[in-house]
């Protein structure tokens, strides 16, 4: 076999793969984006067939400007070590962007909007794909027209019951679901094209041109509901780490791309034929006889796609936990062989609390559709803007090259983020809600620790001191290795200090052990673990992780292999600092509420322990108060 066939061969599995996960989102928007540039709402756009060109070329234009030559030429080059999305790329630019402290502010807070609209986005798509596919049982029969929210709700509450299993043991059968799913949009799209293919005179991009100029103020009303096209595109950056930039690439051509465009100009054709279609556009491009085995492919295609946004978002919030933006959370590994399946339950719980509320509250896609796109386009805009900065600062571009490649796609982002600002009235002040709260919580957590750690600092006794001190009044030394966890790497731990002062013993071995996290997805394991010895038996240790590794300590002092120390678990024990935060007055480090926000997201944080994977029979906990 030649090495081109190679990895060919290679190649297939990893498309139908990407095809069940990357783009799960984008392949259900033709089950409602052409029907909502028509609803009448904030916009009411008359069902002719100059308007149905001019939509229909402004989709096809905005499918290769933005997803083709933005996200697949450009942005899947902008990789973090072979990793995407929205954290990763902040982490990339902070990166790049050492001694610039005004630059690497201005990063994180775009890293941190993006990644709280992400998250509003994984509770809205669920929602609206799920709804927008059972609502094909009031074509079939409008007496089951009462029936679709609770279908819509079981069908969901399943969803979600089901994370905690992970992907792993069904994720082969959603590349070929979808494979399917995209053949039939283009045999649709097909059979409705050749009876109108008159339709096709809307590739020409002047169709576009003449239906701004003609209609003006409606047409940049009608972009918000032209960008639910491309809602979906930021999860092919987001998921290139699981399949590489290649298999996505090639999915997007060989049969995504051609999929929807077919299926899109198979519903403006349908339009042109039949205006009175628009209610339920999509389902209407079958005969009768197939819409049954439609609804039922379609609903298998939704819930794939809200699969893929929920694993992305549970994938980006333990990132957040890691890079320090969010407290401990549980976090399980849903299988040994891929570290980007993970479950959280706190965070799945919350997601199908929001998704459940919004399809009671919205009832129906259409309404639904205006609290859509809110989210996706203020992440994509970020995105774009990121991109400038990868272009000057990691490819090395000149700043004239680099905005001539950023101002046309800003152009695009920045009409579709203000077309869909017009939205919050009717229902996308939901998803910026949500947005600006998990912004908060984000943004006090890490300030929140960081003025804990510089109170700890203030407060911390030098280390070279304490081990002098040793020779002179030496304490009585024990049996055994204790391992103290600070997240100072100066210093001694207060829980040191404590447990000496309480119990008047030390340990023969003692380790000062720091678990840091880098800004890349993953760490050598050369360059994982930095070991000093200190003097009097004590040393400090430092063990750094990607923001895609999950911590499990045990196993990494296992591997150590250093002179003077030697982990033996049942030596071992671990001592971990518990901080009790108290609210102090007068001080300015924070706002008070922040403070006291802090202190509750403090309390309730996931025991270090667990989170570590630290054995619970040796582990030791030493309690302290600490003003901020």
């Amino acid at each position: 076999m030649t090495e081109r066939a190679a990895s060919a061969g290679r190649s297939w599995p990893l498309m139908l793969g990407a095809l069940g996960v990357v783009f799960g989102d984008i392949g259900t928007s033709p089950l409602y984006a052409l029907r909502e540039c028509f609803n009448a709402g904030h916009h009411a756009l008359a069902v002719v067939p100059e308007n149905i060109l001019g939509i229909l070329s402004v989709i096809f234009w905005i499918l290769l400007l933005v997803i083709t030559i933005e996200y697949v030429s450009f942005i899947l080059r902008a990789d973090n070590n072979g990793e995407g999305g929205i954290l990763a790329l902040m982490a990339l630019v902070v990166r790049k962007a050492q001694g610039r402290e005004h630059l690497r502010s201005y990063f994180v807070f775009l890293g941190l909007v993006g990644a709280s609209l992400l998250f509003a986005d994984a509770m809205i798509t669920p929602a609206i794909s799920v709804l927008s596919a059972v609502e094909g049982l009031k074509v079939q029969t409008p007496a089951l027209g009462p029936y679709v929210v609770p279908v819509a709700i079981s069908i969901l509450i399943v969803l979600y019951a089901v994370q905690r299993f992970g992907t792993a043991r069904i994720g082969a059968i959603f590349g070929p679901v979808m494979l399917v799913w995209f053949v039939m949009l283009g045999l649709t799209g097909i059979a409705s094209i050749v009876q109108t293919p008159g339709v096709l005179v809307a590739v020409n991009p002047l169709y576009a041109f003449k239906f701004f100029v003609h209609h003006g103020w409606l047409s940049f009303l009608v972009m918000g509901s032209v960008f639910l096209v491309v809602t979906g595109g930021e999860a092919l950056y987001a998921d290139m780490g699981h399949f590489g930039r290649p298999p996505i690439r090639n999915a997007w051509f060989a049969v995504v791309l051609p999929g929807l465009a077919l299926n899109y100009f198979g519903q403006g054709a349908l339009l042109i034929r039949d205006p009175s279609t628009v209610e339920h556009l999509f389902f209407a491009t079958v005969p009768q006889s197939w819409l049954l085995p439609l609804v039922l492919l379609a609903t298998a295609a939704t819930v794939i796609a809200s699969q893929a946004v929920i694993s992305g978002a549970f994938s980006v919030a333990s990132s957040a936990v890691q890079l320090g933006y969010i407290p401990r959370l549980d976090i399980q590994q849903t299988a040994s062989d891929a570290v980007g399946q993970v479950y959280l339950p706190a965070v799945n719980w919350i997601f199908m609390s929001g998704t459940l509320g919004l399809v009671l509250w919205f009832e129906n896609s259409s309404r639904l559709a205006a609290a859509y796109g809110v989210a996706v386009a203020t992440t994509m805009l970020a995105t774009t803007l990121f991109l400038y900065f990868v272009a000057r600062n990691v490819w090395g571009w000149s700043r004239g090259r680099a905005v001539v490649l950023a101002i046309p796609f800003l152009c695009i982002d920045s009409t579709f983020f203000t077309s869909n600002l017009l939205k919050i009235p009717a229902g996308g002040w939901l998803p910026v809600l949500f947005a600006v709260g998990l912004y908060t919580l984000m943004d006090t957590w890490k300030k929140g620790r960081q003025a804990l750690n510089d109170t700890l600092t203030e407060e911390n006794l030098d280390l070279a001191l304490f081990v002098d001190s040793l020779i002179y009044e030496a304490p009585v030394r024990v049996a055994g290795t204790a391992i103290f966890l600070t997240g100072q790497k100066a210093g001694v731990p207060r829980a040191l200090l404590h447990n000496m002062k309480h119990n008047r013993v030390l340990h023969q071995h003692v380790v000062l052990l720091t678990v840091d996290t880098a800004r890349v997805p993953h760490v050598p394991g050369a360059d994982r673990v930095r070991f000093q010895a200190v003097g009097q038996g004590i040393s400090r240790m430092t063990i750094t992780y990607g923001f895609l590794e999950r911590p499990n300590l045990p196993r990494e002092l296992r591997r150590l292999h250093v002179p003077d120390f030697t982990y033996d678990e049942m030596e071992a024990t671990f001592f971990l600092g518990r901080e009790t935060v108290l609210v102090a007055r007068g001080r300015r480090t924070l706002a008070r509420w922040r403070r006291i926000l802090f202190a509750f997201m403090l309390r309730n944080a996931s025991s270090a322990a667990r989170y570590f994977h630290l054995p619970a029979n040796r582990v030791v906990e030493i309690g302290a108060q600490i003003e901020i």
